[in-house]
């Protein structure tokens, strides 16, 4: 059963034309959430509602530097949400899942003047996503444990913005796009780029090389922008098998189109 949105008023005020409302109901929210009894009890709909309201808060928000604020702050919420012992990924996930789901459902509606602050905040989300999920990689719990987060955190990616299905319906082309474009420099900031081979990055090669496995699977997409856009990706010259030379040259091959050109709408530049 969906939380007594009596329980939840700061939701509708997240949505405030008021900047001052908007910032008291932000860190209510995050009060709220940081609560584990509380986090635990919340639903898919209740995440729905609650990345709805802050859907909209993005929507309000002008002007450049309070956009990336908020941007930044709504990246931030991963880190003060609960990560309970007995299921380190109960809350963070759904939280997460709830906000592909919004976005891919309010893509297509987001105006052109309106695009660049959504595509800032995808950027913080995923990094924030990916800081998260390597941070388990850290753990002295065991391999295990380690690598729950980034199991759930792979799967959740194949579920939402790089969908391995190719359901356009489900997640548009622009935001496939867009994670396509900005994977690897979210990598790079996390210092993931080790060398292929270099044994002090071992942790590294594995989260980057399942990532790796994510991504080539949209290289195989029958839309041919997100195809072409994922092979430019995957031949980045800053990821690790590129610049060993690596046997990763026969995926370089494979990255071939059989001759189409790229005549593909080009997305969005950051």
């Amino acid at each position: 059963m969906a939380t007594d949105e009596r329980n939840m008023p700061f939701i509708k005020h997240l949505a405030s034309s008021d900047r001052k409302i908007r910032t008291s109901a932000l860190d209510t929210l995050r009060k709220f959430l940081t609560a584990p009894t509380t986090a635990r009890k919340l639903t898919e709909l209740d995440y729905l509602k609650l990345w709805k309201g802050l859907f909209y808060s993005v929507w309000m928000c002008d002007r450049p530097i309070p956009q990336q604020n908020l941007c930044a702050e709504l990246a931030d919420l991963l880190t003060v949400l609960p990560t309970p012992n007995d299921d380190e990924c109960v809350v963070v996930i759904p939280f997460l899942r709830a906000f592909w789901a919004t976005l891919s459902r309010e893509w297509t509606a987001i105006d052109v003047l309106r695009m660049e602050k959504y595509l800032l905040l995808v950027r913080r989300v995923f990094g924030a996503s990916l800081a998260w999920a390597i941070d388990s990689t850290k753990s002295k719990k065991g391999q295990k444990r380690a690598d729950i987060r980034a199991d759930r955190m792979f799967r959740l990616l194949e579920e939402w913005p790089l969908e391995k299905t190719g359901d356009l319906a489900k997640v548009p082309v622009g935001l496939r796009l867009h994670v396509l474009d900005i994977w690897v420099d979210e990598v790079e900031k996390l210092e993931l780029l080790g060398d292929v081979g270099d044994e002090n990055s071992a942790d590294s090669n594995d989260f980057l090389s399942r990532l790796h496995r994510v991504v080539e699977v949209q290289s195989k997409s029958t839309c041919k922008p997100v195809r072409e856009r994922a092979k430019e990706s995957l031949a980045d010259e800053r990821l690790p098998w590129n610049k060993a030379g690596s046997s990763d040259e026969e995926m370089a091959e494979d990255d071939q189109d059989n001759g189409d050109g790229q005549d593909g709408w080009g997305g969005f530049d950051d």
